[in-house]
């Protein structure tokens, strides 16, 4: 999948999910719960946008020299904590599919998102807005695409895919029309501020 914004510029960090339309493809089975790390560094989270599968968990590492208060109201997952430099969170398990925006109530531009899905097929797309799948079997699927920049309350972006034959490559272009980046320095200057 290439995935860029309305100016033809590649986004990264859109998360694109595949699920058959039939119930009785064979989709890939999870093995085991995964334990990802989302590091804090010069005041930022990193990653902006990471996956999980439901139980899977999420460690919060502080590698700044400051202090950060890191907390989530999502109905998918509830907390807050404050890491001191070097410090990490314990693992936080993630059981509800849903999107877990995380904030920092010390640095208000620090933010990330925790994607959680139990879609056979998910991948979130590079720099250069590329989402690389595995094999797909047989069959029809619709492929939708989220990025934390899209309009809320809209559908997310989705297109219908049709494999002939197992591993037929298919290649999709989704073309978002984002919102600004909210990490973004405030422009006192022209915010009249």
């Amino acid at each position: 999948m290439h995935i860029a914004d309305s100016h033809g510029k590649a986004v990264a960090d859109a998360v694109v999910t595949i699920v058959p339309r039939d119930s009785a493809v064979a989709s890939p089975r999870k093995t085991s719960a995964e334990t990802k790390i989302v590091d804090q560094k010069a005041e930022a989270f990193a990653p902006y946008v990471e996956t999980f599968r439901p139980g899977d968990n999420v460690v919060f590492h502080n590698s700044d020299q400051t202090r950060h208060h890191v907390y989530s109201f999502a109905p998918a997952r509830r907390f807050e904590f404050v890491l001191t430099s070097g410090q990490s969170s314990a693992p936080l398990r993630l059981d509800q599919v849903g999107v877990v925006a995380v904030g920092c109530n010390i640095h208000d531009r620090m933010i990330t998102y925790l994607y959680v899905a139990d879609a056979p097929w998910i991948a979130r797309s590079t720099a250069n807005g590329l989402a690389v799948m595995g094999a797909l079997p047989t069959g029809d699927f619709d492929v939708r695409v989220w990025h934390p920049q899209l309009r809320p309350g809209g559908p997310d972006p989705t297109q219908p895919l049709h494999v002939a034959e197992p591993g037929d490559a298919k290649e999709l272009v989704f073309s978002l029309s984002l919102l600004p980046d909210p990490r973004a320095a405030a422009d006192r200057e022209r915010a009249n501020y």
